[in-house]
């Protein structure tokens, strides 16, 4: 058998590495499943292990209140190397670009286990945005035996940097797989204020959390959404608070009251693909989104300067607007009031895959392991 460690310590690696698991739990002859998490961020990613039915074997609870990216880091390498020393996996897998990420994939270089990178390749080609995760997944890439591109342009960037083509897989992106397994159309909301939504209106979903983001940048988006309510009456913004403090105090401080804004606390990951599918509009500073979002038809503007998804972009199904007030207003005023513009990119063709990455993984691992 096949001993495969997957870490993991955040929501979006939870959802991301959920359908991993289910094909590895698939195959109880071939692979033995160990999941460990970090718990870099405990509330959320309990949300979703208990959305998708994952257990931990080992639960390492490493969050701490304002804990910085060092000490997540210096915390997961301390406690998660004896753990590979008395596990000893064939592979470890980690996924994306947080602290856990790269500091499990180091852990298993220290103690020359292979690892696999899932969702590898991904570049912005600027090492502070997104901070810190653009050089978590650089220095993930030096560190892994075995690299599992979502799209042709990841695989191609991680060619280019030099890492052989044996160890490159093209395999989709398996936040598809979750989402087309999750999504129904006869859903009903829990949460009362999305129960509560007028039909008739139409929903901007706004989501914003990236370090980046803090203080002018946030205050600049806010003051767009408070410009776009006043200037479109039939509109209902829907912003997702993140727990951040930084982010709570300024997203309350300007939109709290606002006709036409709603502020919800974070909801769980069914509720919240539902809610993309309800929304007209996404406005987004989160990878995950940005990859989802086509998926559900639904346009999707990058509240970025860059962004590490360009397939999006290229597609058609996404335009970085930054937190430029103007830019925001400009290109969402677009497509409020243009049915074409706004027909070309709902329709455009996503490009993060077709819902079996999980799949290609677990025989990639298969072959190279078995």
């Amino acid at each position: 058998m096949i001993r495969v460690l997957s870490v993991f310590g955040t929501r979006p690696e939870a959802i991301k590495m959920a359908p991993v698991l289910h094909a590895l739990q698939a195959e109880p002859a071939r692979f033995e499943s160990v999941v460990c998490v970090s718990a870099q961020h405990r509330a959320m990613l309990d949300q979703v292990m208990s959305v998708f039915g994952i257990r931990a074997n080992h639960d390492l609870d490493l969050m701490t209140s304002g804990q910085s990216p060092a000490e997540i880091a210096a915390r997961v390498l301390q406690h998660l190397s004896p753990l590979i020393r008395q596990i000893r996996p064939d592979v470890l897998l980690v996924q994306g670009d947080t602290m856990t990420s790269f500091a499990a994939a180091f852990a298993a270089y220290l103690e020359k286990v292979p690892s696999g990178h899932v969702e590898a390749g991904l570049r912005t080609g600027d090492r502070y945005q997104p901070f810190p995760e653009e050089m978590n997944r650089v220095l993930t890439t030096r560190l892994a035996s075995l690299h599992f591109a979502p799209t042709t342009q990841a695989r191609d960037r991680l060619l280019e940097e030099g890492v052989p083509p044996g160890e490159v897989h093209l395999t989709g992106n398996t936040v598809i797989d979750a989402l087309l397994r999750t999504v129904r159309p006869d859903y009903r909301f829990h949460t009362p204020a999305l129960a509560g939504l007028d039909p008739a209106r139409r929903v901007v979903l706004v989501t914003t959390h990236r370090r980046e983001s803090f203080g002018a940048p946030l205050r600049s988006t806010c003051a767009a959404l408070r410009e776009l309510v006043g200037r479109f009456p039939d509109l209902q913004v829907v912003l997702p608070v993140h727990p951040n403090p930084e982010v709570k105090r300024t997203v309350e401080s300007l939109l709290c009251d606002l006709p036409g804004v709603t502020l919800i606390h974070p909801v769980d990951y069914v509720e919240f693909v539902h809610l993309m599918a309800r929304a007209y509009l996404i406005l987004t500073d989160s990878g995950g989104v940005q990859e989802e979002a086509p998926s559900l038809g639904k346009p999707v503007l990058v509240l970025r300067e860059v962004t590490e998804r360009p397939e999006g972009v290229a597609a058609g199904t996404a335009v970085v607007v930054g937190t430029d007030r103007e830019r925001i207003v400009a290109q969402a005023s677009e497509l409020l009031a243009s049915p074409a513009a706004y027909s070309r990119m709902a329709n455009a063709v996503s490009p993060y895959g077709d819902g079996h990455a999980s799949e290609r993984i677990v025989a990639a691992l298969g072959e190279r392991f078995g």
